[in-house]
């Protein structure tokens, strides 16, 4: 749990912010690393976010005395510890809610599936999602918000600058310039120094029958930044961007995207998700809330658990092709039930 104090006026706030509204004193970040639960209610009447009843009210107590509220459906006594262990499991799936703050949200999953070991020499590929040329609050793209979180996990955990690289391309009539300035992840580089590269521009290996950029064959670790949406396949598609387009363009004619996605075996072991899915599309485009973040290393089951959660209309068929079930995939973190409610009324 992350909370902000300020010193001189002796006041605390949940929410991210800089400085104190009263005395604009710079406020200090206090994470605790514990946690025991002082207080149980138990909720039956449902709401529209709260579908599942009944369910439980956790009043959490840190080292430092912050307070706050978290939903199970687990039973707990007062006084117990509130613990959540990592799974090293490859198909597990991080999910947890998003409380004001990206970045708190982002170092739980990925704590949550063992950490990520990163130092100044390893070599990151990030491939946010960009498929339109339209302004964030549309959630066809990563939201810069998100992006920019994931950015200052890695400087902050030891990644250089250097050897970042932000790489996207566009398989549409739109360049993928076009999109990244509209969508606002272009600026959040600006801001960053980083330049972003356009990996049409790469140069691409062939690995069997697929051809993929040199750049995520050469790095240490890949990021899949996907933007989620209800009733797709977000994750994973956003992921074929590492392939050429006339390549990928070819197999999906000829194939279908259960047999595309055998092109992961060549980065398999440095590729993870981490999924945007604090405000995401319906099947219809209009955007819901669904106040959630995924990770896993297998970006399908990440797309399964995201679907689930968010009770979706039409299933993509690719799950039940590859015969990926809900009950096969270790979900730790919270549970889907705990996120659950239908973003999709018709």
């Amino acid at each position: 749990m992350a909370f902000y104090r300020c010193d001189k006026c002796n006041l605390t706030w949940q929410y991210p912010i800089k400085k104190c509204p009263h005395c604009f004193n710079a406020l200090t970040e206090q994470k605790g690393k514990q946690a025991r639960v002082i207080a149980v209610s138990r909720v039956g009447i449902p709401t529209l976010l709260h579908p599942i009843t009944p369910y439980n009210v956790l009043l959490l107590q840190d080292e430092n005395n912050n307070v706050q509220v978290q939903k199970t459906f687990k039973e707990y006594e007062v006084g117990v510890e509130y613990q959540i262990d990592s799974v090293l499991d490859p198909g597990a799936v991080a999910l947890w809610k998003v409380k004001y703050d990206w970045r708190e949200a982002i170092d739980k999953v990925f704590s949550l599936l063992g950490g990520l070991k990163i130092d100044g020499s390893k070599k990151i590929l990030l491939l946010p999602a960009a498929s339109a040329a339209s302004h964030y609050y549309f959630r066809d793209n990563t939201s810069p918000q998100f992006f920019e979180a994931i950015l200052e996990y890695l400087l902050e955990s030891g990644a250089k600058l250097d050897n970042i690289t932000v790489g996207a391309q566009s398989f549409g009539d739109i360049s993928i310039g076009a999109i990244a300035q509209k969508s606002g992840l272009l600026e959040i580089c600006v801001k960053h120094g980083i330049e972003p590269k356009d990996l049409s521009t790469s140069t691409f290996e062939k690995r069997g029958e697929f051809e993929i950029a040199k750049d995520a064959l050469d790095a240490d670790l890949i990021l899949n930044l996907a933007m989620l949406k209800v009733g797709q396949i977000s994750a994973a598609r956003n992921l074929f961007k590492i392939l050429k387009k006339e390549n990928l363009l070819s197999l999906k004619y000829l194939e279908a995207e259960a047999d595309v996605v055998k092109s992961f075996k060549e980065i398999e072991g440095k590729t993870i998700t981490a999924a945007d899915g604090e405000v995401t599309q319906r099947s219809n485009k209009i955007t819901s809330f669904t106040g959630v973040v995924l990770a896993g290393r297998d970006p399908l089951n990440v797309d399964l658990v995201f679907n689930e959660i968010a009770k979706a209309n039409r299933m993509p068929g690719i799950f039940k092709a590859l015969d990926l079930k809900l009950e096969k995939i270790p979900v730790v973190g919270r549970t889907v039930q705990e996120a659950q409610y239908q973003a999709e009324f018709f």
